[in-house]
């Protein structure tokens, strides 16, 4: 119980219904001065965002050489068509389902929001897309010339920037998710929408099951075996997850489960739960998207474009192979693509990370199984290919 009111959905709980008490009772000078504290904030995150796609993406591009083999690559390529599959799985639903949530937007009789008292402008080093192909060439190019000394430094930059991620921007986020939440209600925009949130949430849990399912299925055909062979072992590994909000916590649990099953082969169950635990985030990407689509009706009266939503899902499945298996991996490593792709601005990313965070424990269950079925996957290819 102590863990939980450590841990950042706690915090993010709390930091909602302050926010919300705030908005209702402040004042116009108390609010300047609120707004003025989630601007800062904001272009702080916002700052950290092209160092956390170079720091993720790079050295997991570099580091590829050191396993530079066809199961790699197989294990790659599932790992991304699963997060994409759910991605665009949750994009359809999206489609057919926010509509029928009844989302009204009320932009028009909202209040004004006062002058900020100033403006601490903090513009990022780069671009969003220059940060992603930045990160894509170096990557590759330290691959390719195996220079080891280049790797070692993307490694620790990418160490750096986790440091930066948990000591900085993760303390900052329940501030500026009250702050946000704070102006949201002082403007009246958002008290007729916590329903809608509730709903989305159900609704995306409910996903992963479909998600784990299909899966499987596809596990079961591409190997010939039982696929209930394999995910009937999964339960410990699945509670842990949600308790921990963590693929690399859960990690030694996954591993002893997994090797439970008599259909998985142990050399290959000992690469791939490891791996996938940093590259598989079905659950994560399919959360992604779904909110995101969300909050876009909720906020700016409409979702993304077809042609957008599909950028962003292939985009997205660059950034899950990137992020960490660490609370809120996917949803940091995702914001170059939510703000330079979709356009969202601070109350939308706030919106993201608080929604995403409060179901986070149940996207890493969701990752964590499905990284079962990538496992009986890659034991029948290992099988077929004689490897």
């Amino acid at each position: 119980m102590k863990k939980f009111f450590k841990s950042l959905i706690f915090k993010l709980l709390v930091a909602v219904a302050i926010g919300f008490v705030i908005g209702f009772i402040s004042t116009e000078p108390v609010i300047n001065v609120i707004n003025t504290i989630k601007y800062v904030l904001g272009q702080i995150i916002f700052f950290a965002v092209p160092l956390i796609i170079i720091g993720f993406i790079a050295p997991a591009i570099a580091q590829l050489r050191n396993n530079a083999s066809k199961l790699l690559g197989y294990a790659l390529l599932i790992a991304y068509l699963s997060s994409i599959g759910a991605a665009f799985m949750a994009t359809f639903g999206g489609y057919a389902i926010i509509p029928k949530l009844n989302i009204v937007n009320n932009s028009g009789g909202v209040k004004e929001l006062p002058e900020m008292i100033f403006k601490l402008e903090i513009p990022p080093v780069m671009s969003v897309m220059s940060a992603l192909l930045f990160s894509i060439l170096i990557g590759l190019a330290t691959a390719w010339t195996k220079s080891e000394l280049t790797e070692k430094l993307l490694v620790e930059f990418k160490d750096i920037i986790l440091a930066i991620v948990n000591k900085v921007v993760i303390p900052i986020i329940p501030i500026y998710t009250a702050s946000t939440f704070a102006t949201l209600a002082y403007q009246g925009s958002i008290t007729t929408q916590l329903p809608i949130f509730l709903k989305a949430i159900v609704i995306i849990i409910i996903g992963h099951f479909i998600w784990l399912a299909v899966l499987y299925l596809i596990a079961g055909a591409i190997s010939g075996k039982n696929p209930a062979r394999v995910f009937k072992y999964y339960g410990p590994a699945y509670l842990t997850a949600i308790g921990t909000m963590s693929s690399a916590a859960t990690l030694p649990v996954a591993l002893d489960c997994a090797k439970k099953s008599d259909v998985l082969r142990d050399d290959i169950t000992d690469f791939t739960i490891p791996l996938c635990a940093n590259i598989h985030l079905c659950g994560s990407a399919l959360t992604i998207t779904f909110v995101v689509m969300t909050v876009s009706q909720i906020l700016y009266g409409k979702m993304p474009s077809v042609s957008t939503m599909v950028l962003f899902v292939l985009l997205l499945g660059i950034f899950a192979i990137g992020a960490p298996g660490v609370p809120g991996g996917a949803v940091m490593a995702s914001l170059g693509i939510v703000t330079g792709v979709l356009g969202f601005d601070d109350a939308g990313v706030a919106l993201l990370i608080t929604l995403y965070t409060l179901q986070d424990s149940f996207g890493t269950a969701c990752n964590v199984t499905g990284d079962g079925a990538i496992a009986l996957m890659l034991t029948a290819i290992a099988d077929k290919k004689g490897m």
